[in-house]
């Protein structure tokens, strides 16, 4: 995964993740969404041969994206460690 910022502004912040697809960013975008200080957070793979996904984040407040992202990734970590451990007891 690779991660390029193409802005950084206080509340808005627009990257691409080139070497994900759809399972990944759907799963980051709903995390996201869960927090109530954003705003907007979505994702478009303008072209299927391309696939590099363009994330835009935009919050409320004063949480910053970038803040609103690692808490994002923090908790889909923990979520696959927890279905780990699961899948591990069958």
């Amino acid at each position: 995964m690779e991660l390029k910022i193409l802005e950084n502004k206080k509340s808005r912040m627009v990257f691409e993740l080139k070497g994900e697809d759809h399972t990944f960013c759907n799963a980051l975008k709903e995390e996201l969404l869960t927090n109530k200080n954003i705003d907007i957070a979505t994702y478009a793979i303008t072209h299927p041969l391309v696939r590099i996904p363009k994330f835009i984040i935009e919050t409320i407040g004063s949480e910053t994206p970038k803040k609103a992202l690692d808490k994002a990734l923090i908790s889909l970590k923990k979520k696959n460690a927890d279905f780990l451990k699961l899948v591990k007891k069958v």
